[in-house]
């Protein structure tokens, strides 16, 4: 790629904060969507099989970009990184989350995975000895309470046998977001993510051909479409610009974005899987979004 003009100006940082927040926003409202594709692949492949076919066609489709514009591999200090982020999101996170989808519904899981923007600034803020505001860590533990409190709500005060799964998620996850949005800040976000999957892919290539074997597969059209959104829609291009937006705004405050995902996948869950929502909904969407106003004005 052709290098900027010596006389092209510098984008100004006010716009770079606006950018990064909007690559942000749009990585939450991909990711929103990932938990009712997750349902809907879960209808004919079981949960191995869904995890791991998800990696591979994302593998193929990072892989192929990172072939045909022939970009280099990571020099040796970044594949640390990788492996964290590999760990975290390519593979930790979206087999947890498909295992805890047996049994819990796509509105409980995805509040109790609303905790993960505080997960993840805590673990950025111990990995690179960050310092914030109180008034951000106030709204961030504000935003992770009410996600605590509808979660309990939604489940009459007893956490499904998914939620060992989804904490497990939780911490994984921070771990791959807040090193992937640390690496973003010296590469390409999509370059982050799809080294990441290449990673895996002599692993999940062997592992999908097993999971097909043992577990039963009937393709239907909702498994097919869930399944391409989640290799396509989640796990790359949903994971590109999140961490482009994290390398522009910073770990932490990129995270506080994700309050809004467990809403809006509970909107998602209506239209898609017919689930009903509480009246408590609207109140907790209220409350959160107030809070991911605080968080993105609260200075460090």
């Amino acid at each position: 790629m052709a290098s900027a003009p010596a006389s092209a100006p510098a984008p100004a940082p006010s716009e770079d904060r606006r950018t990064g927040t909007l690559l942000a926003a749009l990585g939450v409202a991909a990711f929103s969507l990932t938990f009712p594709a997750t349902a809907w692949a879960l209808e004919g492949l079981g949960p191995w099989s869904v995890t791991l076919c998800r990696m591979v066609l994302a593998a193929l489709i990072a892989g192929g970009a990172l072939l045909a514009l022939r970009v280099p591999p990571p020099v040796r200090r970044h594949w640390g990184g990788l492996l964290i982020v590999a760990a975290g999101v390519v593979i930790g996170f979206p087999l947890l989350t498909t295992l805890a989808l047996r049994t819990s519904t796509t509105s409980h899981a995805a509040v109790v995975v609303g905790l993960l923007p505080l997960t993840t600034a805590a673990y950025s803020a111990a990995r690179t000895r960050a310092r914030h505001s109180r008034a951000f860590w106030a709204a961030a533990l504000a935003g992770a309470a009410v996600v605590i409190g509808f979660a309990l709500q939604q489940s009459g005060g007893r956490p499904s046998t998914g939620d060992l799964y989804l904490f497990g998620a939780l911490l994984v996850c921070a771990a791959g977001y807040s090193e992937g949005g640390k690496l973003a800040g010296v590469m390409p976000g999509w370059q982050v993510i799809g080294w990441a999957l290449v990673l895996c892919l002599p692993v999940s290539v062997v592992g999908a051909a097993l999971a097909l074997s043992f577990e039963p597969a009937h393709l239907t059209g909702h498994a097919v479409a869930g399944l391409l959104w989640l290799a396509i829609g989640s796990q790359f291009l949903g994971m590109w610009v999140w961490y482009r937006g994290m390398g522009a705004i910073g770990v932490a405050r990129a995270s506080q974005l994700q309050l809004a995902q467990p809403l809006l996948t509970l909107v998602w869950s209506v239209f898609l899987l017919g689930e009903h929502l509480t009246p408590a909904a609207p109140v907790a969407a209220v409350a959160v979004l107030v809070c991911i106003g605080v968080t993105q004005r609260a200075r460090g």
